[in-house]
């Protein structure tokens, strides 16, 4: 598959028909974990190489009949910060301070649905802080088990690995040879100044 982006620009859109995958960014509304929005960005964005990746994913995806739903892909570093004050856990939201593989727009949260856009069942809804959702977890029906597998195995063959905790999330491997991407007017109705002054620091570090 012949990639449909270069690297160009920092950050390209991945929403249809840029890439064939459904896009539905849950941190832009309140239907999420946090019950407000983190950002202001209604479409989803990844770095080219990543985006590339995920297309080669979807493609693979769409031979079985299946499509990828995306839920959250490149997300602010500010926006990381009000993530992590609601959850300051390292299994499930990556540290601020120290960077995340979101931030460096590398990362992408996602599902499979059938033809009906109807998600296959994952054993968790996603964003589900428990046991359950991790990877490895084996006490689930055979047909969770099964799907999850079949997501693992469309997204490591396009070239992303797993983050362990969350059977939703992969990234490209070698994060930290992406800079973190700062986007302060994505979040500004919720970021209070020594947020984004402690953002600002990060940036300088990484």
């Amino acid at each position: 598959m012949l990639p449909l982006f270069d690297n160009s620009e920092t950050l390209v859109r991945i929403n249809p028909p840029a890439v064939a995958v459904d896009c539905q960014p849950v941190y832009a509304s309140a239907h999420n974990v946090l019950a407000h929005p983190l950002y202001n960005r209604l479409d989803c964005y990844l770095r080219p190489v990543a985006a590339n990746a995920l297309a080669l994913a979807a493609s693979l995806a769409k031979e079985d009949g299946l499509s990828l739903r995306v839920f959250d892909a490149y997300r602010p570093v500010e926006a990381q910060y009000v993530f992590w004050d609601h959850t300051p856990d390292p299994d499930f939201v990556a540290d601020p301070r120290l960077g995340s593989t979101h931030g460096r727009g590398i990362a992408v949260d996602l599902t499979l649905i059938d033809e009906q856009k109807m998600p296959l069942p994952m054993g968790t809804e996603f964003d589900d802080f428990t046991i359950v959702a991790h990877h490895d977890y084996g006490d689930l029906p055979d047909e969770v088990i099964a799907n999850r597998h079949r997501l693992r195995g469309y997204m490591e063959a396009a070239g992303f690995i797993i983050h362990a905790p969350e059977w939703w999330h992969y990234n490209l491997p070698d994060p930290n040879q992406y800079p973190l991407i700062h986007d302060g007017d994505a979040v500004p109705a919720l970021l209070r100044p020594e947020m984004r002054a402690r953002a600002d620091r990060t940036m300088k570090n990484f």
